[in-house]
């Protein structure tokens, strides 16, 4: 049986982490959620086979990436080199893609730099979220990932160099960058709101009774290239549909 550390900050990772666990072939060691708890495995009495980074929100420092005796492998919720860095799905559905991918590396000292172990695409569907999006690609992965962990672990995979010449880059995102530029054309206005769901989400100000509150745009969608909003999320209150909304704020208008 295998011996995995298991790297991830968030629900994503998990969904890979929960086909992991249903493997006869692996025992998950320990789980590491944040930057802080990586301080505790320089002192670890054990070493695993083998360790696996899942969304994970911190660089992990080279004596970590070494400590595994294979090393760590990292699944990318992109196709590799495209969209290196931290949001390449919102990047991805922002920019009108029409397919994404999810790409297995040995981690290396740069961020989504090192070889590749394994990769497949993914057609992007039409309501895809990058919520919704992001867990069935680290679903995959996962499922991905137990199919060739025992040729790799066994060096059976011949690993293969990115093309570091066609590499793009992705940025983390802000509170800020979910603000909606109403000036932009529909179609992409209705990519910006799913991209941004559920972080930072997608946003804009209106006037209330002489206040300005900020209002979540949760869900729409496009008729005739025109935009319909279906689910908003005043500041402080419950999401509701767009339709209840205009009835309890009937003097609101959004300029779309």
């Amino acid at each position: 049986m295998n011996k995995v550390v298991f790297f991830s900050s968030d629900q994503y990772g998990a969904r890979a982490l929960e086909v992991l666990k249903k493997s006869s072939d692996l025992k998950i060691l320990k789980i590491i959620k944040d930057k802080n708890e990586l301080e505790s495995l320089k002192k670890a009495d054990f070493q695993p086979d083998i360790g696996i980074v899942a969304s994970f929100g911190a660089l992990i420092p080279s004596d970590i990436i070494n400590w595994p005796k294979k090393g760590l492998l990292n699944l990318h919720p992109s196709l590799l080199p495209k969209y290196r860095g931290p949001t390449p799905i919102p990047s991805t559905l922002l920019n009108g893609e029409k397919e994404t991918g999810l790409t297995i590396i040995k981690v290396d000292e740069q961020i989504d730099h090192g070889p590749i172990v394994s990769q497949f695409k993914e057609a992007i569907k039409v309501d895809y979220t990058s919520e919704s999006l992001l867990n069935r690609l680290f679903t995959l992965g996962g499922q991905t990932l137990t199919t060739i962990l025992p040729s790799y672990l066994e060096g059976k995979i011949e690993l293969r160099e990115q093309d570091h010449s066609q590499a793009t880059y992705t940025q983390k995102l802000t509170k800020e960058d979910g603000k909606i530029d109403w000036t932009k054309p529909a179609e992409y206005l209705e990519r910006f709101i799913r991209a941004m769901f559920p972080w930072p989400g997608a946003w804009t100000e209106i006037k209330i009774n002489q206040k300005i509150k900020r209002l979540k745009i949760l869900k729409a969608h496009l008729e005739k290239k025109r935009l319909f909003l279906d689910e908003v999320q005043l500041e402080g209150k419950k999401p509701v549909t767009w339709k209840q909304f205009l009835e309890g704020y009937p003097q609101v208008k959004l300029p779309f």
